[in-house]
């Protein structure tokens, strides 16, 4: 995937300024369970899935809670770490053998300084607005999975049903039946 199909989404760029982009940033692979980002570190990153899959979870004990299901093209990063420079409450874990896109913080102002084009990259932070939509509404359990199925195609065929219904903070049964009462109808 080129620098001008990463960049499309977040807005129209030049070529001096698709050379900058791919000068800052770095191609990383991950295995299954590789961590990017750990409980109490402070996010650095931005991250573009090229391909597989990554889950973002809080963990207390033996329970763990989805924060977030991250798919390819998708840019993918801890947002109050990232914004506030504050530790994570968040773990961050290929799902599945995935390769990203790498864009620090750092690198991120630096081609703000140098080309005014790259504060359309502010876009790639409101992502966070899914998941706001989702729980700031009151939405029934068949809502929230019908919005996550348009805002997401793709999740029901990378993630167990049981790893959705923690993201949409419902039970597996009760995804179960959702999913069972759309197919009916």
């Amino acid at each position: 995937m080129s620098a001008q199909e990463i960049l499309a989404s977040a807005g129209s760029f030049s070529n001096h300024d698709l050379l900058l982009f791919e000068e800052k940033t770095l191609r990383k692979v991950f295995k299954k369970n590789d961590t990017i980002l750990l409980r109490g570190e402070i996010c650095q990153s931005v991250y573009f899935i090229l391909y597989g899959s990554f889950v973002q979870f809080q963990s207390n004990d033996a329970t763990e809670t989805i924060i977030d299901l991250h798919l390819p093209k998708e840019w993918m990063y801890n947002h109050p770490s990232l914004i506030e420079q504050k530790p994570s409450g968040t773990t961050i874990k290929a799902f599945e053998d995935a390769e990203v896109i790498e864009l620090s913080l750092s690198n991120l102002h630096e081609l703000i300084a140098r080309s005014p084009a790259f504060l359309s990259l502010g876009r790639i932070f409101g992502q966070a607005n899914h998941r706001t939509y989702l729980f700031d509404n009151a939405l029934n359990p068949a809502q929230k999975y019908n919005y996550i199925k348009n805002a997401k195609p793709l999740i029901v065929q990378v993630f167990p049903v049981k790893m959705i219904a923690s993201y949409l903070k419902i039970t597996p049964e009760t995804l179960s039946r959702v999913r069972a009462n759309r197919y009916i109808s």
